[in-house]
């Protein structure tokens, strides 16, 4: 997915001087108020803060309105207009060199609390887009589709696993429009995917953190239409969705109540969740018997089952003693390789040969996430190679690819209530080629999992829009799955 506030379409006349049809560049959508800097060049020409508004239709806010827009959602398929006064309105067909430096902070990913309650410290996401841009009037077209697969073989009573997919799985096809929510799910039953189907609700619920009435409608037909099955509802926790504090814990709790509230609304058994503290964990829990809904949290790359971290988890999961309560495995923790995926993308941001080697062989050393990406950065900064050209490819290609032992997911079996089949490609022999499918259902099956496997297609962090389709990698994906799980029956 391109980390991109504009593309290639993004350029339109607008009475005023010029507008730039913005992409939120994120997988899910943000509220406004995690916008911290725009600032826009247009033709080596800056042009004025004063100059320029963003706006939603009838909804227009001047750059220094924008930290006090923590109501206000920027949908994922929202495109607001960044608009500049200019002397001259600018004419279709003209080219001009627009320079955009954006710079979010991520509500839901704390580094640091802030002290007293104040604002903390979160993962912040820099775009810097350079781009010489042709003054267009419509969107581009929406690539075709491939329709024409075979069917995948019916799913057996023996079989151990159940499968389906995140729909996080096409977040760049839904960001672009390509699908609105009803038509990603006819995607999905055409190609065979399912039955079950897991969204993250900031991604895929317009009046997020609230399900509305209408989102449940066009849900609950699809299902009844396709035969889907809700498996998983990944909720977030936007501790600062405020510019000016953190959330209180009073606070956490109500928005985790809204989310176990719609994940019930849409039939969810489970919610994906994203905290783990003790004292929220005991208030939630009581709503959670009441709504019937499981509690999971995610074990996500670079930790493992047993990472320190997470045996705090588990810990507080002791303390409480609910059966409520497990986990998410997350295949991204187990990878024996880096993506090839990963390492396209860093090729084409200007690595070489030598540089692509040395970032896997720093990758595969024991040392800390952090450890290996400063010795990584430290080895670019001796080649006199700026990082900063990776973008955020340097962190994720640590933060992301974990390489824990998939024995280790043994430990806490009976813990797992959800599986995120986390994979990047799948090559011309049918395998994963970074993350070994076939041990992975075997340790599985002989530790008595019975859930579902969610396919998670993540290769969109890496790859450009439109560069492979990634419901078809899902089909792919599952015909391995399939065969090695019976590979394994077969053999007991």
């Amino acid at each position: 997915m391109p980390n991109g506030l504009i593309h290639a379409d993004s350029l339109r006349t607008h009475p005023d001087g010029l507008a730039l049809r913005l992409t939120i560049p994120w997988y899910r959508s943000l509220w406004l108020s995690s916008v911290t800097t725009l600032a826009l060049t247009v033709d080596g020409e800056a042009v004025d803060a004063d100059d320029l508004r963003v706006s939603f239709g009838d909804e227009s806010y001047r750059l220094d309105e924008l930290p006090e827009q923590s109501e206000r959602l920027w949908f994922l398929q929202e495109h607001p207009l960044l608009i500049a006064r200019r002397d001259h309105p600018v004419a279709l067909g003209e080219t001009h060199e627009v320079v955009l430096h954006g710079e979010l902070r991520l509500p839901y990913m704390q580094i640091a609390p802030g002290p007293d309650g104040g604002p903390g410290l979160y993962v912040p996401n820099v775009v810097h887009d350079v781009k010489a841009l042709t003054v267009v009037d419509a969107d581009a077209a929406i690539p075709a589709l491939v329709s024409d697969v075979t069917p995948p073989p019916p799913a057996s009573d023996d079989d151990p696993f159940r499968l389906g997919l995140t729909l996080y799985s096409a977040s760049a096809e839904f960001r672009a429009g390509h699908f609105d929510f009803d038509g990603l799910l006819d995607r999905v039953a055409e190609l065979g995917i399912g039955p079950g189907i897991e969204i993250v609700a900031s991604q895929m619920v317009p009046t997020y953190p609230v399900v509305g009435d209408e989102f449940v409608r066009t849900w609950r037909e699809a299902f009844d239409r396709h035969g889907f099955v809700a498996s998983s509802f990944g909720a977030n926790l936007d501790m600062g969705r405020r510019r000016d504090r953190d959330m209180t814990p009073d606070e956490e709790f109500a928005f985790s109540k809204l989310m176990f509230e719609g994940a019930k609304k849409l039939g969810f058994p489970l919610v994906r969740i994203q905290s783990a503290k003790p004292a929220l964990l005991r208030r939630l829990l009581p709503i959670a018997e009441d709504l019937e809904l499981k509690l999971a949290y995610e074990i996500h790359a670079p930790m493992g089952p047993n990472a320190e971290p997470i045996l705090r988890v588990r810990e507080t999961y002791a303390e409480l003693d609910s059966p409520l309560l497990g986990f998410v495995a997350d295949f991204s923790s187990t990878m024996h390789a880096m993506s090839p995926t990963l390492l396209r993308a860093v090729r084409r941001a200007g690595l070489d040969d030598e540089a692509v080697q040395r970032l896997q062989d720093i990758w595969a050393t024991d040392a800390t996430m952090q450890a290996r990406q400063q010795e990584f950065l430290a080895y670019l900064r001796g080649r006199d190679f700026d990082p900063g050209r990776l973008g955020s490819f340097a962190h994720l290609a640590f933060n992301m690819h974990g390489h824990v032992d998939p024995r280790e997911w043994a430990d806490i079996m009976p813990q797992i209530l959800h599986v995120h089949a986390k994979f990047y490609d799948i090559d011309a022999h049918g395998q994963e080629p970074a993350i070994d499918y076939p041990e992975l259902v075997r340790v599985f099956v002989e530790g008595g999992y019975r859930g579902f496997w969610s396919s998670e297609w993540e290769g969109h962090a890496f790859a450009e829009l439109g560069e492979v389709d990634p419901l078809l990698l899902v089909r792919r994906q599952h015909d391995l799955i399939r065969a090695s799980m019976r590979a394994v029956t077969a053999a007991v």
